[in-house]
């Protein structure tokens, strides 16, 4: 097999798996030889090694058999091919890397260059100290421009703008926090994306904490944690998502840990997101607690009408190019930013429903149409106030900490309000009583019973009570 054809087979295989896999995974290796059936090729560390020939060496030998090769099966090694040595970039990691040139001398497409051929922006050395990162996928959609900036994320944004820039930030680690579907993912794709273009000589590494577990339980049992260390401590960037995930799991908060010291003693950028603040996510160690609190910790709040009303303007823009000839016009989008308030993607799901119910009707959506059309889910919308929005709202009208409506404390400023969000949580929800308990620091349902109990009797001698707790309801319900 030439190296022009092992350039086809890339091509196919960047199809197959998509680019940002292939990148990862694929275009590392370096073909040797085709010989007596087996096709080798070396792959830069053996953690790649490993990743690709239990996810990927069928998919290639597939590949090869199709260009009429005869291949029986894939063999891996690790180092660079004879008379191909690793390159040592400024940073002194040996990566494996290739000739800047854009094609070998019989004029074939370089093995493992993007499918596309199109050159790079990075030098040699920056490409091959990014090949080696087995992070996850990265959204296109997900970029910067593509954000809708409001008062709810405003500061999100603007931090997680600064650490893009790829300059040195007072704030280490970035901690972005909200609910589902507020835009965590988002900041945290648009960061990388730009972090890759604006400064490609730096290793960007983004993944989620189930990943990272998972490939920590495999480094594990391969008996490969020293290449496992090297790896995850090499990167100039790590962002991690969703480390909810690795609570109570204490392997891998361990070993977390020690990757978090690591790159911050040498003055590497940390970016974590998770669906409440460090102090708040149950069964995390509280020294990775603090140390994620050491930084700069940030909340995306749920999303106010005219942010909602921001983000539907511009899906409609966006999606219009899809679905020629249908209108939505903006009476539409005002009605679904007032009536669907739960998150984004519930927004941007009941957009994409109108544009396709308007291309098969083929004419303008009304909003008698978008009200027949979406009834499911306007049904679903009304009245959907979630604990975690209760006491939070309730936590800023009597300015205290979230930490302190889920904690021990019993002092009466802390006690009177946890009450009232007990209180709200069973009036405005579906939820019972055990389940209001575990979301409010794992008390018992007798205590959620005593404290609806108190606050109807409190409700109903104290005004001032009253006034709040019609305020409270009217913010959560608005």
């Amino acid at each position: 097999m030439t190296n022009e054809t092992w350039g086809r087979v890339c091509e196919d295989l960047a199809k197959t798996i998509g680019q940002t896999n292939f990148t990862a995974w694929i275009e590392p290796l370096e073909f040797d030889t085709l010989e007596d059936g087996v096709a080798r090729f070396r792959a830069p560390t053996t953690f790649i090694r490993s990743w690709v020939a239990r996810n990927y060496a069928d998919q290639i030998r597939h590949h090869i058999a199709r260009t009429g090769a005869a291949v029986e099966r894939i063999e891996l090694s690790v180092g660079p091919a004879p008379g191909r040595p690793a390159l040592v970039p400024e940073n002194g990691m040996p990566t494996r890397g290739w000739p800047e040139t854009a094609a070998q001398a019989d004029g074939a497409p370089l093995a493992g260059r993007a499918p596309d051929g199109a050159a790079r922006a990075a030098p040699a050395e920056a490409r091959a100290a990014r090949a080696d990162l087995p992070g996850g996928p990265l959204d296109p959609r997900y970029t910067f421009d593509t954000f809708v900036v409001g008062k709810p994320n405003q500061l999100a944004h603007a931090a997680a703008r600064r650490v893009a820039e790829g300059a040195t930030v007072t704030f280490n680690p970035l901690f972005l926090y909200g609910g589902v579907g507020l835009g965590k993912t988002h900041l945290m794709h648009a960061i990388a994306w730009q972090l890759r273009e604006a400064r490609p000589d730096l290793r960007v590494l983004y993944l989620s904490a189930e990943q990272f577990m998972y490939r920590f339980v495999q480094a594990l049992r391969e008996r490969e944690m020293i290449e496992f260390k090297e790896l995850f401590r090499a990167v100039d960037v790590l962002m991690v998502d969703d480390v909810q995930f690795i609570a109570g799991k204490d392997g891998t908060q361990e070993e977390f840990f020690h990757t978090f010291n690591a790159l911050v003693d040498q003055h590497k950028q940390i970016v974590i997101s998770a669906d409440r603040a460090p102090v708040e996510i149950k069964k995390l160690e509280n020294r990775i607690a603090s140390r994620l609190q050491s930084g700069l910790v940030v909340d995306l709040h749920p999303t106010d009408y005219e942010l909602r009303l921001g983000i539907l303007q511009q899906k409609r823009d966006q999606y219009a190019e899809g679905y020629a000839g249908v209108v939505i016009r903006d009476a539409v989008l005002e009605f679904l930013a007032h009536r669907i308030t739960t998150n984004v993607r519930v927004l941007e799901g009941a957009l994409i429903k109108l544009f396709a119910f308007g291309s098969f009707v083929g004419k303008e959506v009304t909003l008698e149409m978008t009200q027949e059309c979406l009834s499911d889910i306007l049904r679903a919308s009304d009245r959907k106030v979630s604990i975690e929005e209760i006491q939070r709202t309730v936590a800023e009208h009597y300015h205290m900490r979230m930490s302190d409506m889920v904690g021990p404390k019993r002092h009466r400023t802390i006690a009177r309000p946890r009450q009232m969000a007990m209180y709200l949580a069973k009036t405005l929800t579906s939820r019972s009583l055990p389940e209001i308990g575990r979301r409010f620091g794992g008390r018992d349902h007798t205590t959620v019973m005593h404290a609806v109990k108190r606050v109807e009797e409190l409700k109903a001698k104290d005004t001032q009570i009253a006034e709040d707790l019609e305020l409270l309801r009217q913010m959560l319900e608005s």
